[in-house]
């Protein structure tokens, strides 16, 4: 059985639109609050902490509402369109806010986004492994981040070219951009991917696999089998436990780091570079970039040394970088390479952390282990845009990389505690698959 690559790259456009406004949202939204609302460094944080909050909640909630819906054009793509029209309205709509100037509009037309966002996120991720088959999802989940990943560098290239100079430009060109793309690429995904046809066509390919006595087959439906009796396996060990443990911590501690620079960084370059309109998106297209071109030698890394040492070198790269930046008084072509190394860094850790998480759980209800890695990574997010603001605020723009770097090194230290979950993958067959991401 091979993967339909032709397939998951039209079911990938879900994720590619949702990437896109991801990074225009963070990097464009702290910038409305404050300077054409006057908002503090604190209230920004807390406002932009908003999303991962509401998506604790939402994420599940509409996961759960899509499961059971059944329509004649599927359980997920009622979600993923009605979601993707509605984020593309209030998106529009967020603009004429911002140019009245009116806070109350603004805020209301934002909680109304973030909504439509968390209505369709969970059943878009959903949508790949209900049309995939289990032994292939691997390869499709490579695919799917890899369309990720453009759409973020899509969104930070029409920030360069779209946002002007000046304390208040005009977002209306990029926020047309952005929902253009949202739309333009859920409709290329309905009109292609027929999901309620597939996901049977699917079932009955694994049926097949499985009558047909293929080894493969069979040891899915073996897994399947044992995640439907998980509750009643023995408890995760006690050494294991504390590994994970370490290893959660560790998860919190880099993605506070790492998303106080990228909430913040926009600001940060107006204030400490003097960097005017959407030119502080090349240092973060940089690490985009750098970190799609690093999964394949990553992959080839963490197959001869382990995954634990390589994420201690991701976080000591990403560490160096942080402090490093902590002396730089105004922008030089050379900050660009110091954020490809960020890239590098980050892509290391994403790469090799989650299944890390996989493997530890063996044996017990990964699933459930799978809904912590994300509780740690969405809590460090609304964490750190709440602290790093106060600090901000009333300490320094300066305080940003020493942030970011204590961050680092707590990471560090915590990883080092971490003595399970880190057999050495085998190298992949398939070049796609060491692309293969959770993030």
């Amino acid at each position: 059985m091979k993967l339909n690559y032709k397939r998951t790259f039209f079911i990938g456009l879900a994720f590619l639109s949702i990437s896109g406004f991801w990074q225009m949202y963070d990097s464009i939204i702290p910038l409305m609050l404050q300077n054409t609302f006057h908002l503090g460094e604190t209230v920004t944080g807390a406002l932009m902490a908003m999303d991962n909050v509401l998506a604790i909640f939402l994420l599940p909630l509409f996961g759960l509402l899509s499961d059971k819906t059944d329509t004649k054009i599927g359980k997920r793509m009622p979600f993923i369109l009605g979601g993707t029209i509605l984020a593309a309205s209030f998106l529009l709509l967020l603009s004429a806010a911002d140019k009245k100037q009116n806070l109350v509009m603004f805020l209301f037309v934002l909680f109304l986004l973030l909504l439509s966002m968390g209505l369709y996120r969970s059943p878009a991720v959903a949508l790949m492994p209900d049309l995939t088959p289990n032994r292939l999802r691997s390869k499709a989940n490579a695919v799917i981040n890899l369309m990720g990943a453009v759409g973020g560098v899509y969104a930070l290239l029409m920030i360069k070219l779209l946002v002007g100079g000046g304390e208040r430009p005009d977002y209306l060109p990029l926020f047309l951009s952005i929902a253009g793309l949202m739309l333009l690429a859920v409709a290329v995904l309905f009109f292609t991917v027929k999901e309620k046809k597939t996901a049977k066509l699917v079932r009955e390919e694994e049926r097949a696999l499985e009558i047909q006595g293929d080894s493969d087959g069979q040891a899915e439906a073996l897994g399947r089998m044992q995640e439907e009796t998980s509750g009643k396996m023995e408890g995760m060990p006690q050494e294991v436990r504390r590994s994970m443990i370490f290893l959660l911590l560790s998860i919190f501690f880099w993605f506070t780091a790492y998303n106080a620079v990228t909430t913040a960084f926009s600001r940060y370059t107006r204030v400490v570079w003097h960097m005017e309109g959407g030119s502080f998106a090349d240092c973060l297209m940089v690490a985009t970039v750098a970190a799609i071109c690093s999964y394949i030698p990553i992959g080839n890394i963490a197959s001869r040394i382990g995954r634990k040492k390589t994420i201690l070198a991701g976080i000591i790269l990403m560490s160096l970088c942080y402090f490093a930046a902590i002396f730089a008084g105004a922008y030089h072509p050379a900050v660009n390479i110091a954020f490809a190394a960020i890239g590098v860094g980050w892509a290391a850790i994403n790469v090799n952390s989650y299944p890390m998480i996989v493997e530890m759980g063996k044996g017990c209800d990964i699933g459930k282990f799978t809904g912590t890695y994300y509780t740690f990574s969405m809590a460090a997010q609304i964490f750190t845009p709440v602290l790093s603001g106060f600090l901000l605020e009333n300490i320094s723009y300066r305080s940003l990389f020493p942030y970011a770097f204590a961050f680092s090194v707590l990471a560090f230290i915590t990883m080092m505690q971490v003595h399970h979950g880190d057999s050495r993958p085998e190298k992949k067959k398939d070049i796609l698959e060491n692309f293969d991401m959770d993030d």
